[in-house]
């Protein structure tokens, strides 16, 4: 149901949609800036992470620092993206190919979401992320385009794990971009500027 996760929806006059999703703590609000600025006049659909950790928002639980409750993505993943579904068709954007934009944990999930309901997505901006399941399914991902920007001094989410996600992406079809920068665990002008011009393209 609609009601099953707090969203905002920006109407937008273009022809994409985003699917802004939140880092830990973060909540429906945070992403509307940066989505206007990497997808001008795009609709925007804009959840808020319905786990708590500690009173803060995410997309899925996780069993300590680092490491996933990788049940729990799956069961958080299919519910975002049947939601997904039923807002695209109450707020009329079914005609419009939908991005991905996520930070961090919001990163996280939608890469689960291109692993685990493939399609969904025609495109993912993926800030700061790490793989989030250890033994992705198969899936065809060849109509798929990803944006990741990473930081080469984050410690959350390390070059190598960086490099994993690539290759799981890439591995299943997906055309995947990487942007670096010589930050931590952050989003820089510079790499929004770079995901802005990637989203252009497509």
């Amino acid at each position: 149901m609609l009601s099953d996760f707090v969203h905002r929806f920006v109407p937008g006059e273009g022809s994409r949609a985003v699917l802004a999703l939140h880092g830990t703590g973060g909540d429906e609000d945070d992403l509307l800036p940066l989505a206007a600025a990497v997808a001008p006049g795009a609709a925007v659909l804009s959840p808020r992470g319905r786990v708590l950790e500690h009173g803060m928002a995410r997309f899925f639980r996780r069993l300590s620092a680092g490491v996933f409750d990788e049940a729990d993505i799956r069961v958080q993943a299919a519910a975002l993206a049947e939601w997904v579904g039923e807002a695209r068709v109450h707020h009329g954007i079914t005609d419009r190919p939908l991005i991905a934009l996520g930070f961090s944990n919001g990163a996280n999930m939608a890469a689960g979401l291109l692993l685990l309901h493939p399609g969904l997505l025609a495109a993912a901006v993926l800030l700061a992320p790490v793989p989030p399941l250890r033994e992705p399914p198969a899936a065809d991902l060849r109509a798929t385009r990803v944006f990741i920007g990473a930081g080469r001094r984050d410690a959350m989410g390390p070059p190598p794990q960086v490099e994993r996600l690539r290759a799981d992406l890439t591995e299943r079809g997906a055309a995947v971009d990487v942007y670096w920068h010589d930050r931590g665990h952050e989003l820089t002008a510079a790499e929004a500027d770079a995901a802005a011009a990637w989203v252009g393209v497509g």
